[in-house]
């Protein structure tokens, strides 16, 4: 899981309210309005999130602020070396870091892999 906080610098003319959003991937599983308050949540993962001509800055996913969301069936959650979590998720063999987002591989799902060898051992 991934959240986005908004922080584009509308035009007068074109002011936009700026929301913070937790995505799944590409799709927005939640968000929440003016980054307070409880989360409203969508039909989950129906609604692919459009970047375009916005501006954000990652948040790292605290699981207790967006109350009950699962995660995917073979996920696995896994820290960063600067702290920030990603979701690594077994069956794509994909991850939510940057790293994997630009070069299609990372570090992240042989840690998650080596994780779950461990605990099956």
């Amino acid at each position: 899981m991934k959240v986005l906080k908004e922080v584009t610098d509308w035009d007068v003319a074109y002011r936009q309210p700026n929301h913070t959003y937790l995505l799944d991937g590409d799709k927005m599983i939640a968000y929440k309005k003016w980054h307070e308050g409880n989360p409203i949540f969508g039909k989950s993962g129906s609604k692919l999130f459009s970047r375009s001509r916005r501006k954000f800055k990652e948040l790292p996913y605290v699981a207790s602020e967006w109350g009950d969301v699962k995660p995917l069936a073979n996920t696995i959650t896994v820290e960063g070396s600067k702290g920030n979590t990603y979701d690594v998720d077994l069956d794509k063999e994909s991850c939510t870091c940057p790293g994997y987002t630009f070069r299609g591989h990372c570090k992240h799902i042989e840690l998650a892999k080596k994780r779950v060898d461990l605990q099956a051992a």
